[in-house]
């Protein structure tokens, strides 16, 4: 029976050599390393030197953009390639729990990122080539990262959840706090320590912390450090930590950065997690300005586009609904025979909508609409709508805001963990075998 190696090997010599060497001539030829050689193995999926490198090419030119310092080649290989095997198990999971972005999202989200460059589809596919990307390359990355969001977006929302008692204590301990509306610029290391390590193991880690602060101490660039040692999902940006809330660093680590001036570290804090150092890079203040914006009360019906139903098929769907409301049946009677979302129930109605509530293509109808006026149809990457706008008003939400920001607060602190862990346990459950330093 084959052994795993050599099923490898036969498959290598079978893509890479030419189609017309003979079974001797294969039989008496050295077994040489192919240029396009397996770096790893993620359970049935083979990784390629050629893949490996053109992701070190890309983590070259985003690190030389942002002026990062370049680990040494052999780190780089390893962190560049840690990142690729995560990033196949979280595919191969979403595979398996059916997760996918169907081809019109994809369009709508490459166009938006056009329009965000100020940029044509057509400009933007030349810049790509003229960078040397290719359309479609570029495309299945970007395919890739929505299934990834999703998928940790769906773990997250199985997971944490956030109540009003929260909220409450939250923001009570912010008020507190003279720091509670600071926004903090950090640079981070993690040295993860898994659930299933023993104390040994622990030690270890522990260890390997302690090399990495005594690195900073003597000097060491800290994108450096972080290059070598850091183990969290930040580390591919340089171990920073954006702007973001004190509040969000959760009560512990919030109490220590405070004490903090910019250029300062902490000494090693230990978390569930496993051994962090901080570097307060910058501090500021987040004003909680008063927000008084137009809302609108609106209602819609929706009809899906999707398998069964076909873009020809929903649009003649939705215009025999605008027809039939045009002879004066209810709105709301007919959305809640007809319309295929969570509204339905209510007749369609959507409450109060503020600025950013619902996506571009939907709100700059809504907008346009007089009270009790219905649109014309309206697509929008979910179907085929039909909008009324029932009334509007101006509204003072600053409370509302304060505390959204509070539950999004939590929750982002929350989802922090929940998807260090569950990373953890995917890769803990997947069968990665490295090559990267072997001869086939």
């Amino acid at each position: 029976m084959l052994q795993r190696k050599d099923f490898w090997i036969l498959l290598i010599l079978f893509v890479f050599l030419p189609a017309q060497i003979t079974a001797q001539e294969l039989a008496f030829a050295p077994v040489a390393k192919p240029i396009n050689h397996i770096v790893a193995v993620v359970n049935e999926d083979a990784i390629t030197r050629h893949e490996l490198d053109e992701a070190i090419k890309t983590a070259i030119g985003r690190m030389q953009q942002q002026g990062m310092q370049m680990p040494d080649q052999h780190t780089l290989e390893e962190q560049v390639l840690e990142s690729i095997i995560t990033k196949r198990i979280q595919i191969q999971h979403a595979q398996e729990v059916g997760l996918s972005v169907a081809e019109t999202e994809l369009d709508e989200t490459i166009n938006r990122i056009a329009v965000d460059n100020q940029l044509t589809l057509p400009e933007f596919h030349t810049v790509l080539e003229n960078d040397g990307i290719s359309y479609n390359k570029f495309r299945e990355e970007i395919r890739e990262e929505m299934i990834i969001a999703r998928l940790k977006e769906r773990e997250v929302n199985h997971q944490v959840n956030v109540t009003e008692g929260e909220v409450d204590n939250f923001l009570q301990t912010q008020k507190a706090s003279a720091e509670g509306d600071d926004e903090y610029r950090l640079g981070h290391i993690l040295v993860l320590v898994p659930e299933n390590m023993n104390s040994d193991q622990i030690q270890q880690r522990a260890e390997r912390a302690e090399m990495a602060l005594t690195k900073l101490r003597e000097g060491v660039e800290f994108p450096q450090v972080v290059a070598e040692f850091s183990d969290a999902a930040d580390a591919k940006n340089g171990g920073i930590i954006e702007w973001r809330p004190i509040s969000q660093m959760g009560p512990d680590f919030a109490q220590m950065l405070e004490t903090l001036q910019p250029g300062d570290m902490t000494s090693i804090v230990q978390s569930p997690n496993g051994f962090h150092i901080f570097k307060l890079l910058g501090r500021r203040t987040q004003e909680t300005p008063t927000v008084i914006i137009d809302q609108t009360h609106a209602r819609h019906i929706l009809i899906k586009i999707n398998e069964l139903i076909s873009e020809s098929d929903g649009k003649l769907k939705i215009l025999a609904l605008k027809e039939r409301l045009g002879r004066g049946e209810s709105f709301e009677e007919v959305a809640r025979l007809y319309s295929e979302d969570a509204s339905a129930s209510s007749g369609g109605d959507l409450g109060w909508l503020s600025p950013g509530d619902t996506v571009p293509d939907f709100e700059r109808v809504m907008n346009a609409l007089l009270p009790g006026e219905i649109s014309d149809p309206v697509r929008s990457q979910f179907g085929w709508h039909l909008i009324q706008v029932m009334e509007r008003r101006t509204q003072d939400i600053s409370l509302d805001r304060h505390r959204q920001s509070a539950r999004q607060a939590i929750r982002t602190r929350k989802a922090d963990v929940v998807i260090q862990d569950w990373l953890q346990q995917l890769r803990d459950q997947a069968y990665v075998e490295y090559r990267l330093d072997h001869e086939l």
